[in-house]
């Protein structure tokens, strides 16, 4: 190979046994390490995060198919480069096999036509099709072809691979960097490995400039140091899309913390969230969702604390921001939960929309003109402040929905008195 190449490509396994990582579907007996082995492909989507593998797993296809191989990537290719590859199969002279390996980088940038132009082919075996997506394939891929295909879900690397893989790059003579004079300082593979976020290309890319741009010394060795380490890495890598999968498990992770009262996980997924650009005024929209979705009237407070951090987040922008987040974020999660209110305004929207509710009972109806009182508008309306406590008992609802309970407080934080007080008013009622 060329040395203009990056370590990271050149380093590619070239067969299964040199693959590291993802035994779960590559491991010896797993369904696809079987495939591979037997050439029995059938079409299948390769669907995980950046640097996990799956290029790679094509290329060993490549090498180990007896049918033909073909490779197109989505953001440059389509249909006319699908037809072209469908008409070389069918040429019995260039493919005797009849039946061609296709490799699709980035399915999910192929839009509808695209996707549905290799339908009949991979439907009659035609076309044997790898997918390859950082994208969820159920959310961004036609159901009929995720229908004919077996989608393999590839995990971030775990440390220890990128390190064995690392190992290697620095011991191989021939792809690798083994013909360097090198000593690495304790550590640094360590940190490269936690850097690259579950990403080999990353860590690689890393080791290869340390070892490119650092001079040797007086006796012709270079010494790759943890700060020369840091240096080339830069800002670790997230594994985060504002726009796509990470983003909404992240939030999701966000929001389900502060629901479930972790303070530190809450604090976490915020932090992730930061570091990788998001939106602070989004994260404060989120966070006075949950105040106001999970928190409710069992601490009033938190809803007004997260509306205060939200102004205070748009008024003074980044960095200080993210203590403003930090603190609604803790006040949410530490806070007593009770979703009564929003259950309560889900149940009557429900009734609204499905029941024949009846009208305003005329006692509470507005009666702005002269005239509308003998019509019987606002005729035994009871003023509440003209009461002792200022609460007086009377019907509320329409006939057809009298005795509907939707507000339930619960024995949590401030709900418990709120309970505490409205079955005491319909003790009153009872007894009235």
């Amino acid at each position: 190979m060329s040395r203009k190449e990056p370590l990271a490509y050149r380093m590619r396994p070239r067969t299964l046994e040199e693959f590291v990582g993802q035994e779960h579907i590559v491991g010896k007996g797993k369904l696809l390490y079987r495939m591979i082995s037997a050439d029995r492909l059938s079409s299948i989507i390769l669907y995980g995060p950046p640097g996990t593998g799956k290029t790679s797993l094509a290329q060993i296809i490549a090498n180990t198919t007896k049918s033909g191989f073909a490779k197109l990537n989505a953001v440059t290719s389509g249909v006319a480069d699908i037809k072209r590859v469908v008409s070389d199969t069918q040429n019995s002279i260039l493919n005797p096999q009849g039946r061609t390996v296709l490799f699709v980088y980035e399915i999910h940038r192929f839009n509808k036509a695209q996707q549905d132009a290799l339908m009949p082919y991979v439907e009659d075996g035609t076309i044997v099709l790898i997918g390859a997506t950082t994208e969820n394939p159920y959310f961004e891929v036609n159901k009929a072809l995720i229908s004919r295909s077996t989608v393999f879900m590839l995990e971030p690397l775990k440390s220890e691979h990128i390190k064995k893989i690392m190992t290697n790059a620095l011991t191989d003579n021939e792809r690798g960097l083994g013909n360097y004079n090198l000593v690495l300082e304790d550590k640094v593979l360590d940190f490269l490995a936690e850097t690259g976020g579950g990403d080999v290309r990353i860590a690689l890319n890393a080791l290869e400039l340390a070892v490119l741009t650092t001079p040797p010394d007086s006796e012709g060795v270079i010494r790759i140091t943890l700060e020369i380490a840091q240096d080339c890495v830069q800002k670790k890598a997230l594994r985060f899309d504002k726009k796509g999968e990470n983003h909404y498990d992240n939030i999701s992770a966000f929001i389900k913390s502060m629901r479930g009262s972790d303070p530190d996980a809450a604090v976490f997924y915020l932090a992730r969230a930061l570091y990788a650009g998001e939106s602070p005024d989004f994260l404060a929209r989120r966070i006075m969702i949950c105040a106001s979705e999970d928190v409710g009237m069992a601490n009033p407070r938190a809803l007004e604390i997260a509306v205060a951090a939200a102004q205070g987040v748009h008024m003074i922008g980044m960095p200080e921001a993210r203590i403003l987040l930090s603190q609604a974020a803790i006040a949410v999660a530490v806070s007593p939960k009770s979703n009564a209110s929003y259950m309560a305004i889900d149940k009557a929207l429900n009734d609204v929309a499905t029941k024949d509710t009846g009208e305003v009972p005329m006692h509470l109806r507005n009666a702005p003109v002269d005239g509308m009182s003998a019509l019987g508008y606002g005729v035994g309306y009871k003023y509440a402040h003209s009461y002792e406590g200022g609460y007086v008992e009377q019907d509320y609802l329409p006939e057809k929905m009298k005795g509907t309970v939707y507000y339930e407080p619960t024995e949590y934080g401030n709900e418990k008195n709120i309970k505490s007080l409205m079955e005491e008013r319909r003790k009153r009622w009872r007894k009235e």
